[in-house]
């Protein structure tokens, strides 16, 4: 990075953010209190609360939110007739899966091969740090130039809506001039980007009903309708042959227009095996990023270890559907919903139900805050010009935040590029990506202020 006084400030509190980084992703906060312990999440939540405090935070408050977790909320003010700023990111964490498949523990960070290791790492305690990191540079050169606000979620990979209940019934709480999600990524490490769509989704669970109770298989089988055999049927009525996303009456939509995705990058990205094609037509960005994708999360039917010569007389599973913006996900869940049933053979009977909903995202990107952004990105990534990406995954906040805050502008980034393997095992952070984020929402800040 080129000589900046900024820059050469987060460079050398780059090993307090590691210490700090360490300390958070010790804690086990996983919003899942049936898995976990309250008091992880509680204690992480606490830690985030101490942060703010340490950097002159007023009004920090732990936020009881409707969903039984705690949201963490400060407010720094700036000069007098400043604009207001939203910072946000989650101390929530997704379930580190088998520890066993980590080539290090979890829950604490770890230096390997120039990245650091640890559940939560870029997704999203390395967003809590990119933030204080920002905010102690500008103290340093000059101090913050506007007033901020931060939020740090506590239930965000749940998708309880937590957050999103709280800001709804405290409306003037989140409210802002524009709002900086810390909770998206590059597009790839080291190519400045900003996140301008997110898909939404619907979660619905779906379980067929045939027989009384299992039945012989060499006895009735044959004759007797099998609850799995009709599930299977059902969940293949969701794909055309090429693999794509088929739900009756549920449209396409347009292509992607910005940033391409080329093919065999993606596959790499994604580890997909040798001689396995890739689902669906089109660009990989029109697949991921703007059409709708659905995906069998879960199936509840007998373990192959143990099956028993039964006709199966139940059987369910839950199924994800990602929709892209200018598709509401309320109306796709009740197509997704009426496909099943429509779908469903034999006369078997079908019971669906929604356990969970979030509305899609598309950014305003003209906006005098993207070309704040884009100054500061050059800035931190010296010789790259600022990218626009979608994302495949949502962030319900965003549309609560949006609908509240007509008149906000919403910027997504963060440090979850494709080598962070967020969601999986061996989670990593690029600290060269945090010191240069933290530099870019410095910048931004300022720029901002003088926009």
């Amino acid at each position: 990075m080129s000589s900046n006084p900024v820059a050469e400030t987060v460079a050398s509190l780059m090993p307090r953010a590691r210490a700090e980084l360490t300390e958070l992703v010790a804690f086990k906060s996983v919003a899942d209190f049936d898995q976990f312990p309250r008091s992880e999440s509680e204690g992480a939540a606490r830690w985030v609360a101490d942060a703010l405090r340490a950097e002159g935070f007023e009004d920090v408050a732990l936020l009881d939110t409707p969903d039984g977790t705690q949201s963490v909320y400060g407010y720094l003010p700036g000069p007098e007739g400043a604009k207001t700023v939203l910072l946000y990111a989650h101390y929530d964490v997704q379930p580190p899966l088998d520890e066993a498949a980590w080539s290090t523990p979890p829950f604490e960070l770890t230096e390997r091969d120039g990245r650091w290791y640890g559940r939560g790492a870029a997704d999203c305690k390395g967003g809590v740090i990119m933030h204080l990191l920002a905010l102690r540079a500008l103290k340093a050169n000059g101090g913050v130039p506007v007033h901020i606000k931060v939020i740090a979620e506590g239930s965000e990979e749940m998708g309880t809506g937590g957050l999103e209940r709280y800001a709804e019934q405290h409306p003037d709480l989140l409210e802002a001039d524009t709002i900086v999600i810390g909770d998206a990524g590059n597009f790839r490490v080291g190519l400045p980007t900003v996140t301008s769509t997110l898909r939404g989704m619907t979660l619905v669970r779906v379980q067929i009903d045939t027989l009384a109770g299992n039945l012989h298989s060499g006895q009735f089988g044959g004759a007797a309708p099998d609850a799995l055999g009709a599930l299977i049927r059902v969940l293949d009525s969701l794909r055309a042959e090429d693999g794509s996303t088929t739900v009756d009456g549920l449209t396409e939509g347009p292509s992607w227009q910005g940033l391409q995705y080329e093919e065999q990058q993606f596959r790499t990205d994604a580890k997909v095996l040798d001689g396995v094609e890739l689902l669906g037509s089109g660009t990989v960005a029109d697949r991921i990023w703007a059409r709708p994708a659905v995906t069998v999360l879960g199936i509840d039917c007998p373990p192959v270890i143990g099956a028993t010569p039964s006709v199966q007389a139940s059987a369910r599973a839950l199924v994800s559907l990602r929709v892209p913006p200018g598709v509401d996900a309320a109306e796709a869940t009740k197509l997704l919903q009426a496909h099943l049933e429509t779908h469903t053979p034999w006369g078997a009977r079908v019971r669906s139900e929604q356990i969970g909903q979030g509305q899609a995202f598309r950014a305003d990107t003209s906006s005098p805050a993207y070309q704040a952004m884009a100054d500061a990105m050059a800035v931190a990534y010296p010789g790259q010009e600022m990218q626009y990406a979608g994302q495949g995954g949502s962030i319900p906040l965003c549309n609560t935040l949006a609908a509240l805050y007509p008149h906000a502008e919403i910027l997504l980034i963060g440090l979850s590029e494709p080598e962070a393997q967020i969601h999986a095992v061996n989670e990593s952070v690029s600290p060269e990506e945090l010191e240069r984020l933290s530099v870019a929402e410095a910048v931004f800040l300022r720029n901002y202020a003088a926009s």
